[in-house]
């Protein structure tokens, strides 16, 4: 009998200073601006193919964690809802797919904070749960809205 996927969720909430609306709009339309404003982590964003970010743009990415060798990821912008302020990210090839069978993230931004979801299946039982993405995303969010607050 096959065994079903164990998917697991972590989530973390950040508080912000900016409007929803402004976050938002920065987030969204500013990924390529990422590689100069977090110089340590993020080292590449490109859209595959160019063009705009719209629901089923591929990007990649090369980024480090705190303390990681480079790593790389494909990642397919799953869904954009413009209304509710949320985005779905669905990495399709990369590194973390070396531990992880499937990996999700969702961004949803609030009145007055922003909340990252994570959604992903363990290769194994003895894989750590994905805090550090977690972490950086908490980092992200505090730098966009330092930016976005002078």
């Amino acid at each position: 009998m096959a065994q079903l996927a164990q998917l697991s969720k972590l989530e973390r909430q950040i508080g912000i200073k900016s409007s929803p609306d402004k976050f938002y709009g920065f987030f969204r339309n500013n990924m390529p601006r990422f590689p100069q404003m977090f110089q340590s982590n993020i080292k590449s964003f490109e859209i595959v193919g160019g063009g705009e970010l719209k629901s089923g743009s591929v990007t990649r990415w090369k980024y480090c964690l705190d303390g990681s060798p480079l790593m790389g990821a494909k990642v397919k912008l799953e869904a954009i809802d413009d209304a509710r302020k949320t985005m779905i990210f669905d990495v399709v090839e990369g590194d973390v797919l070396k531990m992880y069978k499937s990996f999700k993230a969702k961004v949803e931004i609030g009145a007055d904070y922003v909340k990252w979801s994570l959604e992903y299946e363990k290769a194994n039982n003895n894989i750590p749960d994905p805090d550090v993405y977690l972490d950086m995303a908490a980092k992200l969010s505090k730098g966009i809205d330092a930016h976005l607050s002078k």
